[in-house]
């Protein structure tokens, strides 16, 4: 029966590409290197900052990662908050699975989650929140999911995850937890939706009536 939801960020509980792209842009304009091409794009969307980071500055040797990261973590991720988009359904959903289930996060992100909770007032709807921070290895290593499923003390089939990308049907797959494929059509999952809502009606969710 199940027992955790567990939510990534980007791409699924928000519409975050433009805040990503503004966000990934400035640190490169900052050095005087060219904007992300789609490639890139796609890549920091999925990935965490420091892959992210290394990524997009792959092509510039001549930049010291050392003042990258002194001014990443300099900049105000505030700004960047306006550009992201809740899910319109995604609060409903909460309500409607809480206190059911067990709710949690794992995501790519780091120092950027905690701001993004408070901002839209997401952190009482979740029981724990695992970033790349606090996960040994980022997604898609299976280690926030296998950290989340050993804080609840629920077996992966008591469990199931909403993501977006090949990086979480990896980390679902490390772990043995299904996967919720959020408007992605091409991922290999149990179930494929594209909205909250239509969560609710799925079979996992109808046994616990």
């Amino acid at each position: 029966m199940l027992k955790l939801v567990v939510f990534d960020c980007d791409g699924v509980m928000f519409s975050s590409r433009e805040s990503n792209r503004r966000y990934y842009n400035d640190l490169l304009t900052a050095f005087s290197c060219p904007l992300m091409d789609e490639e890139e794009l796609n890549y920091v969307h999925i990935h965490n900052d420091r892959n992210s980071v290394a990524h997009i500055f792959r092509n510039h040797g001549h930049v010291d990662p050392k003042l990258i990261e002194a001014h990443r973590l300099g900049l105000d991720y505030a700004p960047y908050l306006r550009f992201m988009t809740m899910e319109p359904d995604l609060l409903r959903f909460l309500a409607c699975i809480k206190p059911t289930y067990q709710t949690a996060i794992s995501t790519n992100r780091t120092d950027t989650m905690e701001i993004i909770l408070d901002t839209f007032a997401l952190r009482p709807w979740f029981d724990m929140v695992v970033t790349a921070l606090n996960a040994p290895r980022p997604k898609p290593s299976p280690d926030g999911l296998l950290m989340i499923l050993d804080h609840f003390q629920v077996q992966p089939h008591e469990a199931i995850y909403i993501g977006d990308s090949v990086i979480d049907q990896e980390h679902c797959a490390g772990a043995g937890v299904d996967l919720i494929a959020f408007r992605n059509r091409a991922l290999d999952a149990r179930y494929h939706v594209d909205d909250f809502m239509s969560i609710a009606h799925l079979p996992p969710f109808q046994a616990n009536g």
